[in-house]
C-alpha cells in the first residue's frame, strides 16, 4: 500500500478571526452533525487503500465540533491504517476544549495539538477578533499537558494593529516559559475579502511599520533560538526532533489528500479541490457524485517552481541532488542566473550541494520566490 498524507478539514468556527481568510464559517452549527457523517464517508472512501503517514485535522476550529460528533470522527480516523508512530495533529482554539473532548481526541489517536493562540494580551485579542482570554489558554494548555499530550505548538502572530516590538517580545517570553515543543510565528497578512481588508481600505487599522515588523520577526528569532528552539522553516520553531511532519510533506513537495468542504490535494501530479459550500459538499457525498470542483495537472514547470519556492522556505533549503532526481537537470541550466544574483545580494548561499536563504533572504524571502517563476 502506498503512503501518504492526510488533512480534514472542518469548517466550523465559534467566531470568525477578523485576518482570516480561510475556507471557515461561523452560525453554521446546525450543519455540523451532517457535515461530520459526510466527512466519515469521505474519509473512508478515499483512504483505506493508503497508510497515512502523517494526519492534520485543520480548519476552521476542529475543536468546536460537539463531543458526539468529534468521537465520530476519532472513531472513523482510527480505523485507518497509520505508519508506525505517524505525527496526527489537531488544531484546537481556547475556549472550545474541555476535558471530556480532550480525552475523546487522545483516545482516537491524536498525538500533537496545535493552540491557536496568537497574542497573550487580552486587549490585543479581542482586536484580532478571538473568542478567548489569555486565562482561558493556559487553562486549556495545562489540562492537554495533565491529561497526557506531550507534543504541542502554539501559534502566535506579529504584525497586529497597535501591537508594539515590546507586546510581541512579552508574549513570546511568556509562551516559552510554558516549554511548548514547537512555536510558529507568523506576521499578519491582510487577505482580501476579509473585516481587516475592510478596515485597511478606510484607513482605520494602524499597523506597525514594514521596519518595526522586520525588528519583530529578527528580535522574536533571536529570544526563541536562546531559549531553545531551532528555526527549521521561515515561521516554525521547535524543539529536539519536534519539527511539524505534515507540513514538512508540503513543503517538500510530496503528496496528500485533503477531505471535506474546500480541502486540496496533490495526487498522482494533481491538484484537486473540494466544493467550498457545505450544503453542496454534503449533498454531492450523500450522492455518491464526485465532490471536486478543480482538478488541475500540474506541468512540469509548475512542478519545478513549487520545489523552488517550498523548498526554499526551509532552513536546510534546495538539494540539488535531489532536483536532479525530479527534474533531469541540473538546477544550473534554469536557474543559474537567478540563484548567482541572488547570492551577489546576499540573499541566497550555495554550499556543499544546497542553496538556502541567508538571514536577510529570510527577511526578503518573497523578493527570492518571485525571482523563480519561470
Amino acid at each position: 500500500m502506498k503512503e501518504i498524507s492526510l488533512y480534514i478539514h472542518v469548517p466550523f468556527c465559534k467566531q470568525k478571526c477578523f485576518y482570516c481568510d480561510f475556507p471557515s464559517y461561523a452560525c453554521k452549527e446546525g450543519a455540523m452533525d451532517e457535515y461530520v457523517e459526510a466527512l466519515c464517508k469521505e474519509i473512508t472512501k478515499r483512504c483505506n487503500k493508503y497508510i497515512i503517514k502523517s494526519l492534520f485535522i485543520g480548519g476552521g476550529t476542529p475543536s468546536y465540533l460537539e463531543e458526539e460528533s468529534l468521537k465520530k470522527l476519532m472513531e472513523t480516523i482510527s480505523a485507518l491504517e497509520f505508519k508506525d508512530k505517524a505525527e496526527k495533529s489537531m488544531e484546537c482554539n481556547p475556549g472550545t476544549v474541555n476535558r471530556k473532548k480532550l480525552e475523546i481526541i487522545m483516545k482516537g489517536g491524536i498525538n500533537r495539538l496545535s493552540f491557536g493562540l496568537q497574542t497573550t494580551k487580552n486587549e490585543l485579542l479581542k482586536k484580532i477578533g478571538r473568542i478567548h482570554s489569555y486565562e482561558e489558554f493556559i487553562k486549556n494548555y495545562s489540562l492537554a499537558r495533565e491529561i497526557g499530550f506531550n507534543n504541542i505548538n502554539i501559534d502566535m502572530m506579529f504584525g497586529l494593529p497597535n501591537q508594539n516590538l515590546s507586546d510581541w517580545l512579552n508574549s513570546l517570553d511568556e509562551i516559552t516559559k510554558l516549554n511548548p515543543e514547537h512555536i510558529s510565528s507568523y506576521s499578519l497578512i491582510i487577505e482580501e475579502g476579509t473585516a481587516f481588508d475592510r478596515l485597511y481600505s478606510e484607513g482605520k487599522l494602524s499597523l506597525p511599520s514594514e521596519e518595526e515588523e522586520r525588528d519583530m520577526y529578527r528580535m522574536g528569532k533571536e529570544l526563541l533560538i536562546s531559549r531553545g528552539y531551532h528555526q527549521y522553516e521561515i515561521s516554525n520553531f521547535a524543539k529536539g526532533e519536534k519539527e511539524c511532519a505534515h507540513n514538512k510533506v508540503y513543503w517538500q513537495c510530496e503528496e496528500y489528500i485533503g477531505v471535506g468542504a474546500s480541502a486540496s490535494s496533490f495526487v498522482e501530479n494533481k491538484r484537486i479541490k473540494n466544493v467550498d459550500d457545505i450544503s453542496e459538499y454534503i449533498d454531492r457525498v450523500n450522492r455518491n457524485i464526485s465532490i471536486s470542483e478543480e482538478v488541475y495537472e500540474n506541468s512540469r514547470e509548475d512542478n519545478i517552481e513549487e520545489f523552488m519556492f517550498m523548498g526554499l522556505r526551509m532552513n536546510k533549503g534546495i538539494d540539488e541532488q535531489e532536483f536532479i532526481i525530479r527534474f533531469g537537470v541540473n538546477i544550473d541550466s534554469i536557474y543559474k542566473r537567478l540563484i548567482d544574483k541572488n547570492i551577489k545580494a546576499g540573499l541566497l548561499i550555495r554550499n556543499e550541494g544546497k542553496i538556502y536563504l541567508s538571514q536577510r533572504g529570510i527577511e526578503l524571502s518573497n523578493q527570492v520566490m518571485s525571482d523563480m517563476i519561470l
